[in-house]
């Protein structure tokens, strides 16, 4: 039961690891000048490499950040597989992530168009892509927990401050006076802020590795 139980919270790691991340990994390869198709293809293999590898079990020992450390370690598989046959080295057709290709074209397409490294733009990526996974993970718990229509109340809150009259329509919305509307939208940003440090966490247990990885992360956004 034990083991089943380990395999199956390995495998909700894996599954929330791949559905977040993969777009940081494939723009990186596509900034580096590989077709869409190409991309797709190193992309999945690239997440099947990790699953194999059971990587995500190694980060815990890491000794820097998990950006840095992912976009090393893709820039190492890149360099191995850019001399190989690609139709019968990439994957062996398994399909780790949930790539859209149209999608993935289409998000990739949006971005300006930059001088930035393509490892500074990862950087970018990966700190953009790692709020929206905390923002995935709350929401989710909030509807586990009966609490789906305060998250779609308030939600707007975790990333900008209220307007005038703000507070007062949410309370309308939910029932409340407004004044509770401002204590359910800090705990909201507190529950927001612990997911995301969770997030960047990845497994560490240094409380000193998790706030350079916070810091990090902050200096991304604001770049």
């Amino acid at each position: 039961m034990g083991d089943a139980g380990e395999a199956s919270r390995r495998d909700r790691a894996w599954d929330h690891f791949c559905r977040s991340y993969w777009f940081p990994v494939y723009a990186f390869v596509r900034r580096r000048g590989e077709g869409p198709d190409d991309a797709s293809d190193l992309t999945q293999a690239f997440f099947a490499k990790l699953i194999e590898q059971d990587w995500l079990a190694k980060v815990e020992r890491r000794d820097t950040r998990f950006s840095t450390l992912l976009v090393t370690v893709l820039k190492n598989f890149l360099i191995k597989q850019h001399h190989r046959d690609h139709a019968q080295k990439r994957g062996g057709g398994e399909q780790p992530v949930p790539l859209e290709l149209a999608d993935a074209e289409r998000w990739f397409g949006r971005e300006p168009a930059t001088r930035e490294t393509p490892e500074s733009l990862f950087e970018k990526r990966w700190a953009h892509a790692v709020m929206e996974a905390a923002l995935v993970r709350l929401r989710e718990e909030c509807e586990a927990t009966g609490k789906a229509k305060v998250f779609e109340a308030l939600g707007a809150f975790l990333s900008r401050e209220p307007a005038a009259g703000d507070y007062e329509a949410a309370g309308e919305r939910l029932g409340i006076q407004a004044r509770s509307v401002a204590v359910a939208v800090h705990r909201l940003r507190a529950d927001f802020r612990a997911m995301v440090r969770e997030e960047v966490a990845a497994g560490l247990r240094d409380e000193g590795m998790v706030d350079e990885e916070m810091r990090a992360l902050a200096a991304a956004l604001g770049a």
